[in-house]
């Protein structure tokens, strides 16, 4: 399981006096924890795919924080921060390339026009569906490639 793969890593960095990695590693294991109390699970654990979303929501947080850090002009914070991406990016699943995601993005519209016409409104029911069959891809890529896509079928 990942939340074993996380501990023998944390050992190891420990071990070999990797204090910053370490550091990041104890905090993705808190980060487990916290899930696993609060959704009463502390005695049988989280499941790799739930590990996966805590990661996930990790990684969409240190990715906002970089972006901050570097339009402030805070290289050392944004630095801190891309090293922390980097290791969690480790523990997941590769994500989908633009070009997959836009791919799939065009196939569900162009099979959800078949039975209606879709607007902008539709955004949320195409970007659903689009999750559910690209599930290890980044949620805001998939808005950003839904709006563009559904914008252009319009502009048509």
């Amino acid at each position: 399981m990942l939340k074993e793969t996380i501990n023998a890593d944390l050992k190891a960095a420990m071990l070999a006096g990797e204090k910053h990695q370490a550091s990041v590693l104890r905090d993705l294991k808190s980060a487990i924890l916290n899930r696993e109390v609060a959704e009463g699970k502390r005695d049988e654990g989280l499941s790799d795919d739930e590990v996966i979303a805590v990661f996930k929501k990790e990684q969409k947080t240190r990715r906002e924080s970089l972006d901050v850090y570097k339009n402030a002009g805070e290289d050392a914070r944004a630095d801190e921060e891309q090293y922390q991406l980097d290791i969690i990016e480790r523990y997941l699943p590769e994500e989908m390339s633009e070009e997959d995601v836009r791919k799939t993005v065009k196939e569900v519209i162009v099979s959800m026009s078949e039975s209606e016409s879709l607007t902008m409104k539709d955004m949320g029911k195409v970007i659903g569906s689009v999750k559910s069959q690209a599930s290890n891809a980044d949620g805001s890529m998939i808005a950003r490639i839904v709006k563009e896509e559904l914008q252009g079928t319009q502009s048509r």
